[in-house]
Formats: structure tokens, sequence, C-alpha cells
């Protein structure tokens, strides 16, 4: 087995990241492999329609220019290999608009496409195999816009092997673009369950690009260079180990609590991550800082993979509009409300004159009274002079929200004193796109890798029956309780913790991670599963569930029905969660004084609530 480590790095954490990173990581880094990372599920359905009107697109079009346009002359000079989802629903399409530039710079690349994720055209058999979606049981959508399986990092294995020094795919799951070259590097087999959590893990770090080295951190003040920040590089070893870092000379931060921040971003039970390849526990994860921006992590855990992929559809469900605009002045909060309240009522009128019929939902928030905190808003925000109305809207017709839009204008004149400023202009109406969500057997859906003139099938290993239970995860102690007593204060949750939050479909998820271990009990004892559901009352209309990571002292809280659908199904101002975790540090917690001059909570911390 080959002993050399293998680094690579992430140029893109989404469609839209910046064209800079991948010539960062090119200069200097000494990469093996550069990987780009594109695809959400409302990405695929922006592609799928893409697609639809026009079938040379449906891919991420700004991988092939200018990103590899402006680097594909270092790529072939460095020999370093590139791997990217940027195929999204057409991955022919984009393998071919890059050999063409590729041509026009001279260049001769082996371009590797993965095929089989997309499943749209078989919708009628899966149909007939009585398909239900994992939450509800509903059955598939009539006219789905995307159907895609999460494909795992095997066949990207396989495309390096044939001897790919670029391999495109469509929908795989995050991690897959890091763990297939590992897998080929280092002959991990599919039975090297522990390598395989491992390099998944690596990949879930530098996934979503700057977040891993500094990027949100709860931390902020802390992160220097936020003009110039460096993008993740894993060094990894044979054994599964590896070290996270940046390219020297970049902004950002590398600490084992911005890894841990990124480890617990949008997961759900971390003893059972589920993978296309592997299923991981990450409770037992260490992080050890080895200083200038390097952390080791080492100790995941594999299970057997299961025998089915998820796969995502998503389809359209009515329409949706979103109006906003400034209100200045005394009592701006009262005022921003009543003129948002009127323009329904208004637009209602004209609805039932038409025969239109009424809203599906509406959500009038005031930006600025921090109408997100619901219960635990402050006074003085509420009595803020300075405010901002978002009226979202969802309707079967886009007829209706046509004449929404239009009496967007009117009210300037018509109500309130003191609007300013209509944001974004008239509001548009688009397609409101929801998530539909199923397992489906493995073994019924063909892999194969196309290079060149070779079309390769790619053997998925079976799988096996999933058992969460508790297997390999230590028994969960009650929490304690714990009594400052006299000597107690009160802070928020920010001074002894960190936090992310993100999406997992309608779920969202909240990481908590102690900034020393002795903090965790008090973490434990009153940060409790209940104590988040009341807490986020207003938004979460399902149970929440509390799972704990003793390797590096954290805690994961997995949120049910929390985001009105999510993604842009929700009307929510934050329809991703992103905005949880810091809605939560301001939990009040009460903890022994004698931690306030602890070392690990820093100079940042907020004072004692008074």
């Amino acid at each position: 087995m080959n002993k050399r480590r293998i680094r690579i790095g992430c140029a893109s954490g989404f469609w839209g990241d910046s064209a800079e990173a991948a010539p960062q990581l090119l200069h200097g880094a000494q990469l093996d492999y550069l990987v780009f990372d594109y695809l959400s599920e409302v990405t695929m359905s922006i592609l799928a329609r893409a697609r639809d009107k026009d079938a040379s697109l449906g891919y991420a079009r700004d991988f092939v220019s200018p990103t590899m346009r402006s680097v594909l002359g270092d790529v072939a000079a460095q020999g370093v290999k590139v791997i990217a989802n940027a195929g999204g629903i057409n991955p022919r399409a984009c393998r071919d608009a890059l050999a063409a530039v590729a041509e026009s710079l001279g260049l001769v690349l082996k371009i590797a496409i993965v095929l089989g994720d997309d499943l749209l055209p078989q919708r009628e058999q899966l149909r007939q195999g009585d398909v239900r979606e994992s939450t509800t049981g509903e059955p598939l959508p009539t006219e789905p816009l995307s159907i895609n399986a999460y494909l795992g990092a095997e066949p990207v294995r396989a495309a390096l092997a044939a001897g790919a020094d670029v391999v495109i795919t469509g929908r795989c799951v995050d991690s897959a673009l890091v763990l297939g070259p590992l897998m080929h590097e280092f002959g991990w087999r599919a039975t090297d369950l522990d390598k395989l959590a491992s390099g998944s893990l690596a990949g879930h770090i530098i996934e979503c690009g700057v977040q891993a080295v500094g990027g949100n951190f709860t931390d902020w003040r802390m992160v220097d260079g936020w003009d110039d920040m460096g993008y993740p590089i894993v060094d990894c070893a044979a054994d599964g180990s590896f070290i996270v870092t940046k390219p020297q000379g970049t902004g950002g931060l590398v600490t084992p609590l911005t890894v841990a921040e990124q480890i617990v971003y949008e997961i759900g039970d971390p003893a059972n991550y589920i993978l296309p390849d592997v299923v991981c526990d990450f409770t037992q994860v260490t992080l050890k800082d080895c200083g200038e921006s390097r952390v080791e992590v080492s100790g995941a855990i594999g299970k057997p993979a299961t025998r089915e992929y998820k796969v995502s559809c998503t389809y359209q469900d009515g329409f949706r509009s979103t109006a906003m605009f400034t209100m200045v002045g005394r009592d701006a909060n009262k005022k921003i409300k009543r003129v948002g309240e009127s323009i329904l009522v208004r637009t209602r009128r004209l609805f039932a004159q038409r025969g239109l019929g009424d809203y599906r939902r509406t959500s009038l928030k005031s930006i600025g009274a921090e109408d997100a905190y619901g219960a635990n808003a402050r006074h003085g925000a509420i009595a803020s002079r300075e405010q901002v109305l978002r009226l979202d809207v969802h309707h079967d017709q886009a007829a209706a929200l046509k004449i929404f839009a239009s009496e967007i204008a009117p009210a300037g004149l018509a109500m309130g004193p003191g609007r300013c400023s209509l944001v974004g202009g008239r509001p548009g109406v688009t397609p409101l796109v929801r998530l539909y969500s199923f397992l489906w057997p493995k073994d019924t859906i063909p892999i194969t890798v196309e290079l060149g003139s070779q079309v390769i099938a790619v053997a998925i290993p079976a799988g096996s029956p999933f058992h969460p239970g508790s297997a390999g995860r230590p028994p969960v102690a009650p929490d304690p309780t714990l009594d400052a007593g006299g000597d107690g204060v009160e802070v928020t949750l920010e001074t002894i913790a960190v936090a992310r939050s993100g999406d997992k479909g309608n779920n969202a998820n909240i990481g908590v991670v102690a900034r020393a271990p002795e903090f965790m009990a008090w973490i434990k004892s009153q940060v409790t599963a209940e104590a988040v559901r009341q807490y986020f009352a207003h938004f979460v209309h399902g149970p929440v569930d509390r799972y704990e990571i003793p390797g590096f002292h954290a805690l994961n809280y997995l949120l049910h029905d929390a985001l009105d659908g999510g993604g842009v199904a929700s009307l929510r101002n934050d329809p991703l969660g992103k905005c949880y975790a810091q809605m939560l540090l301001d939990l009040p917690v009460r903890i022994p004084r004698s931690f306030l001059t602890h070392p690990a909570i820093g100079q940042f911390a907020e004072p004692p609530i008074q």
C-alpha cells in the first residue's frame, strides 16, 4: 500500500463561490487533488429547468468558465487532478464544454463523467414501485422537476483508476469528492470501514469551503483576513488520519474549535451519519492543535453501508413572491406591520373579485424588531425607529401574485408615512419548489463512468440492512443536576460554547461545542432538548433530538419540522436555519463565577448578564 500523504484542496462550497479560490489553492499549496462542490437540492431544480429550456445547459457553467479556464494551465503543469460535481443534471454537456476550453488552450485532458444518478427518466418505474416520502409517506409527485440519487465515492475511484485527469459527477454526496481519491490512492476497500469513515469526515469538513477555516466562526473577531480567506486543505495519511490546514499567508483561522464547528454542521445523529459508502460514527473523533493553522483529526468509526441510496426529488408547488421595504420613524414596527397587513387585505379582496382564491401561506416579518427571536425578542429592538418589512406569499396561481407585486408600490402613498426604500424594486414571481426524499435500492441503479470511448460499469457493494440501535455508542448518562449556588453567575451560552447551525431538509441542526471539557456538564444540565424546543417554539413544530459527541465535547440538536418546508419552499427570512446557532448562543446559562477567569473563555465572551 502506498504510504505517502495526499493533499486535497476544496475550491467551492456552493454554486456561486469565489472564482479566486482555485488560483489561490494552486499557487503554492502543493496539491494532489482539487475538488469543487456545487450542488444542493435547490440547485438541482434550477439546473433541471435550465436543461428543459436548452439541452446544452443543466450544469454549473461557472466551473468551466471562468474557473477552470483560468487554471487549466496550472492544473496540467502541476499534475493536479480535479474532481467536481459540476455536472448537475447534464454531465455530458459539462464535459464537452470543458473539453472545448482545454482544446482552445492547446491542452489535452482525460475527462471522465459519472452517470446514473439522474432517475427522472425512470419516474414511472419509481411510481410503480410505490415510492413513499421518507418523512410524510406521501407518493411520488405527479410532475417532478428532478430526481437524483446521492451517489458515493466508488464511481470517482473507478474513474481515477481508469486514468482520468478530471472527474465530473452529477449528484453525489459532497464528501465523496474527497473519499474517492483517497480510496484510489491508498487502495482502501469497501471493508476498510474506519478508513472510509475518516475519508468521509475529511470531505465533510472541507465541502463548505472556507467555513472550515474561520468562515462563519462564532468567535469572528479572532479571524483576520476576511478579504483574502484561505480555502481548506486536508493532508491525509493512509491510516485515515488527516490534518486540516489552509494556504500560507491567507486569511482565516484553523483551530480545533473552527474544525469542530464544521464537523457538527448539517448532521443528524453523529453516531449514524449515513453515506452511500459507509455509515459514520463521529462521536469519538478527536482534534489536536498542531499549531500554524494545522489541526489533526482522527477517531472516526465506520459501519457497513446501507442497501439503499437516498434520492431527492424536487417539484413545483405553486408560486411565491417576496416584497421588502424600509420604514423609518417613531413606532416604525407598528406602522410597518399595519402596512403589510393592509396589503394582504387589499390583495385578498382583489383575488376574490377575480375568482383567484386565497393565499396558500403568508409570512409578515419586521426585520429589526427581532421577530426571528419570537418571545425572546428584546424591547429595544421592537422600539427601533428604522425597520424593514419582509412580506412573503405563496399562491397556486402566478396571476394572483402578479397582482400582489403590483400593489406593493402604491402602498407608498396610500398607507403609513416614512417608507423610504423598496428593496430590489417590484417583487418578482417565481416557482415555489419543494423537496421530496426517499430511499431506493442500490442494486436497481446502474452506475457507469465514461472516459473517452470507454464505458465502465461500476460495481457498487450490496450494503447491509441499517439498524442504528446503540452499537458502538457509549451509554448516554442522564443530565447532571448542577447548582452554582451563591457563587453562580448568569451568562450567555456563547461564554462557554461555540455553535453552528444548518438545514437538513425541513429540519434544522444546531451543533454546540464546549470551549473546555469542564464546561460540558453545565451545558448538558441546562441546554436540554426541551429547553431548545421551548426557545425555538415559534419556529419548531416537531420534537427536538439531542446527541452527544464526547470526543470533542459537543452536543448536536436536531430540530424537526423547523424550517417551514426548507429551501425555496420556506417563506422565512432564514429558510436554511443558518442563524439558529447565533440565536441559541444568547440563551442564559448559570455557571460558577470561577469559570469567568478560565483561559478558554477568552477576551471576546460577553460579560455576565446583569
